[in-house]
């Protein structure tokens, strides 16, 4: 035993050292260069830092004069809670529309299960960066224009923003997957949906339950203040009251709204907890 050990060969002692250069030169060159560059920033936008220190007091005053007590009878009128159920339905077809569309999408978009990497591959994600990059704001103000008020403008607003929020996530998961099922499905002589569906789907099954969650929630998050723009639900309530200069009304539509996310959060965490546990 003692021979064994005696065989057995050194361990080599590790020098530390707290600088290494030029390691430490570039870390502290480009930590100096962004804070030169923050400070310009501040000094070019013209920013009023000393505006700041007074910024909670005045807005504490500012809620205690004129946004309280919010009017709660006011949400509790069925006109309102009428358009309450018409938020959670534009931004439920929102999110569904948006997450059918994102599966082709995902997978003409993810370059190892693309049809053609040549052509197929970048227009997927030239559709799909382009719904994306576009906010769901502006998206709402174009169909308005086009389409006109009312729900529709703001379901095609969401799909259109939930699509390529989903479909990039989708197409992500898709080129992590193990490719040895799906070369073992080619090689038995499956076609390109075969393999869609029974050696990429279940690999991606469980990510795509997340994705579909988080995206349900940030396009309830969205239809809230969509309506803003004349595309429907409680942003219309949210803007005629503030155009009314109703300022206790508008608490109780900002609460109303807060409200409404935390219920959707809760219920969003859950559902992906839920999802964990299928792992």
């Amino acid at each position: 035993m003692n021979r064994a050990l005696d065989r057995q060969p050194a361990t080599p002692q590790r020098e530390w050292s707290r600088f290494k250069f030029p390691g430490s030169l570039i870390k502290y060159g480009i930590w100096l260069s962004i804070l030169v560059f923050l400070a310009y920033t501040v000094k070019y936008l013209d920013i009023p830092l000393d505006r700041l220190l007074g910024m909670f007091g005045r807005l504490g005053s500012t809620l205690a004069n004129r946004y309280y007590p919010p009017d709660i009878e006011y949400i509790m009128d069925l006109d309102y809670l009428e358009y309450v159920v018409e938020t959670i339905q534009m931004a439920y077809l929102g999110a569904l529309f948006g997450l059918l569309a994102s599966i082709p999408l995902g997978w003409f978009g993810s370059y190892n299960m693309t049809p053609s990497r040549l052509y197929v591959f970048p227009i997927a994600r030239l559709i799909s960066m382009g719904c994306r990059s576009v906010h769901e704001m502006i998206w709402a103000i174009l169909f308005v224009t086009i389409i006109g008020f009312g729900m529709l403008p703001g379901v095609l607003a969401l799909t259109f923003f939930c699509t390529g929020f989903a479909a990039k996530l989708f197409a992500e998961e898709i080129e992590a997957i193990d490719m040895g099922p799906v070369d073992a499905m080619r090689a038995s002589g499956a076609n390109l949906f075969q393999i869609m569906l029974f050696g990429v789907f279940p690999q991606v099954r469980v990510a795509f339950t997340g994705i579909a969650i988080y995206t349900w929630d940030v396009a309830f998050r969205a239809a809230t203040v969509v309506g803003f723009f004349g595309a429907g639900g409680m942003g219309w309530y949210l803007k005629r009251n503030i155009l009314q200069i109703e300022t206790e009304r508008v608490a109780a539509i900002l609460l109303s709204i807060i409200f409404l996310v935390l219920i959707s959060e809760v219920l969003s965490a859950w559902a992906r907890a839920r999802v964990m546990k299928m792992k």
